[in-house]
C-alpha cells in the first residue's frame, strides 16, 4: 500500500489517579492529538487509567495491538507512585533497567540541583531495549521501546519530547480539515450531511451543534488528506445549505 494513502493511527493511555478523580485537567490528549495530525498519524483512542499495575498493562497491550502507535502521558517521574515504566516493561515482558545515557542526563542536569539522588535516578529506569525521547526542560527524557512511546504528564514536557520526536515516526499525509458554519437545527440538515459525506470518499463531516443568541446553529468540520476533495466537498455542502434557504458560514460561526 502506498505510504501516503494508508491510515496510521495511534492511541493514547492518560496515566493518573489525579485525572480520574478531577483534581487535575488532562491537557494532553488534545495536544498529542495535534501533533499527530500533523505527522499524517490518526488519534483514535484515548483510555485513562489509574496508577495501577494491571490496568495499565491492560490498556498497553489492548492498545499497542491494535495501533501503529501507542503513546502513554504520565507516571514516569521519581515517585512511588510513578509505575507507568514497570507497567509497560511488564507488559511488554521486560526487565526494568538503568538507561546509562539517561543517567549521564540527570547526573549533569541535578549536578548544579542538588544532586542525582535515589528518588531522582528512578526517572533514568527504562523497559530493557528502550531508546530515549529528548526533554529539553527538566532533564528526565521520555522513552521510546518498539512501538511504545512513554512521556511525562506535565504537558509543557510533553510538549517538549513530542517536539523531539517530530518527523521520526512514520505517517501518512496530514489530515486537513475546514468549517463551515450555519444557523440551522442539526436535525433538519442530516440528509445533506450524510449524503454530502458520501458523495466524497476518504471525507469525513463532524457536526458540532450550539445554541447562542437564542437561536440554534451548528459547525461542520470536513476533513480530508486531499486539498482538492477538502474544497469540493465544502463547496459541495454549502451550495447544499443554500438551496434549503440557509447561509453557510466560511469558517464557521
Amino acid at each position: 500500500m502506498n505510504t501516503e494513502s494508508r491510515i496510521w493511527t495511534a492511541a493514547l493511555v492518560v496515566v493518573g489517579d489525579e485525572i480520574l478523580s478531577g483534581r487535575t485537567q488532562d491537557k494532553n490528549i488534545a495536544q498529542v492529538a495535534t501533533w499527530l495530525g500533523v505527522q499524517g498519524i490518526r488519534l483514535r483512542e484515548v483510555r485513562v487509567v489509574p496508577d495501577d499495575m494491571d490496568a495499565i498493562i491492560e490498556a498497553v497491550n489492548t492498545l499497542r495491538a491494535r495501533n501503529d502507535y501507542l503513546f502513554t502521558t504520565g507516571g514516569i517521574g521519581p515517585t512511588h507512585d510513578d509505575i507507568t515504566v514497570d507497567a509497560v516493561a511488564a507488559a511488554l515482558g521486560v526487565a526494568v533497567v538503568i538507561h546509562p545515557k539517561a543517567r549521564a542526563i540527570l547526573e549533569s542536569y541535578y549536578a548544579t540541583r542538588g544532586g542525582l539522588n535515589d528518588a531522582r535516578l528512578r526517572m533514568a529506569r527504562v523497559p530493557d531495549g528502550a531508546d530515549l525521547i529528548e526533554n529539553r526542560v527538566s532533564g528526565a527524557p521520555g522513552i521510546r521501546v518498539g512501538n511504545v512511546f512513554l512521556m511525562a504528564g506535565v504537558p509543557g514536557i510533553t510538549a517538549q519530547m513530542l517536539d523531539g520526536l517530530t518527523g521520526q515516526l512514520e505517517g501518512g499525509l496530514p489530515l486537513l480539515s475546514t468549517t463551515i458554519g450555519c444557523w440551522v437545527a442539526e436535525s433538519e440538515i442530516a440528509d445533506l450531511l450524510r449524503e454530502t459525506e458520501k458523495a466524497f470518499e476518504g471525507v469525513q463531516i463532524g457536526s458540532y451543534p450550539f445554541f447562542r443568541e437564542g437561536k440554534t446553529g451548528a459547525n461542520f468540520v470536513i476533513r480530508s488528506v486531499s486539498d482538492e476533495q477538502l474544497g469540493a466537498c465544502a463547496s459541495v455542502l454549502e451550495q447544499g445549505l443554500s438551496s434549503l434557504g440557509r447561509a453557510p458560514v466560511a469558517g464557521g460561526i
